[in-house]
């Protein structure tokens, strides 16, 4: 009964949980999680071989690697499954059968995205739980506090992460799509050294595009903690703040952009 009146009072609500779910199971049946246990077996190694090799530097390095492992392994599942949502939709002509129902492009994008940053979500949370959880077997010193946040913030990245994904993907090709997202993680994450090239460029062409770049790109550096975090180091409120809703802001405006474009083609 109060399923039934939550679906009569916010119908649209309604329609986009139901798209997320079915989002969230799709990815999980592409056994994406199997993941997990690749990060888990890479850790195990790590613990035995680090403190042979890293004397005295051996904790602060694989809380180093916990946190890029997770960082590296959830983006490529943000990117690779993120351009395939809408576009395998396209490509196998599915699409056709989802626009006559009583759903917008708008609900349809918006559902995805959220599907797949739930999947997200639990697979940072899960990877996060069992690295973590492993350090503190092996007896390694860590700043909890530090680490949760740059997790947190890392979530708020991959949301960006996968909006950039399904703006490529609703008007290019698969492959197209993966390398045009890598490309902005990667530059996103060098973005503030983009931009110091260019200051240091004579050319003031290379100097002017270096600087549009910047505009254009988002500055996935500044949803970055993983630094801070092995030193234990937490940021002033304020960079927090507006940290997080510069990520939020951005991957909004990403999906009202991919919205758009999806919305003016035609099947």
């Amino acid at each position: 009964m109060v399923r039934d009146l939550f679906a009569e009072l916010f119908p649209n609500l309604q329609r986009l949980a139901t798209i997320a779910r079915n989002g969230f199971r799709e990815v999980i049946r592409d056994r994406i999680l199997y993941l997990i246990g690749f990060f888990a077996l890479l850790m195990v190694i790590a613990i035995q071989l680090i403190p042979k090799v890293a004397v005295g530097a051996g904790d602060k390095i694989l809380v180093d690697l916990s946190l890029g492992g997770i960082g590296l392994l959830s983006a490529i599942v943000a990117i690779f499954v993120g351009t395939g949502l809408i576009n395998k939709e396209i490509e196998k002509r599915t699409v056709l059968v989802l626009i006559p129902k009583p759903i917008t492009r708008a609900e349809l994008m918006i559902g995805k995205h959220l599907g797949l940053s739930a999947v997200l979500i639990v697979l940072v949370a899960v990877m996060g739980i069992i690295g973590f959880g492993l350090l503190s077997l092996n007896g390694t010193s860590y700043p909890v506090g530090a680490i949760a946040l740059s997790l947190v913030y890392l979530m708020i990245e991959l949301a960006l992460l996968v909006a950039v994904a399904l703006l490529f993907g609703v008007f290019t090709s698969s492959i197209l799509a993966t390398l045009l997202s890598f490309g902005v993680y990667l530059m996103g994450h060098f973005s503030q050294d983009l931009l110091e090239l260019g200051e240091l460029s004579e050319d003031s062409n290379v100097k002017a595009l270096t600087e549009t770049l910047f505009l254009i790109l988002p500055d996935l550096s500044r949803l970055n903690f993983r630094n801070e975090a092995v030193y234990g180091l937490l940021p002033d409120t304020s960079v927090l703040v507006s940290d997080a809703v510069y990520g939020i802001i951005y991957t909004i405006l990403l999906l009202a952009i991919a919205t758009l474009i999806f919305s003016r083609r035609q099947f």
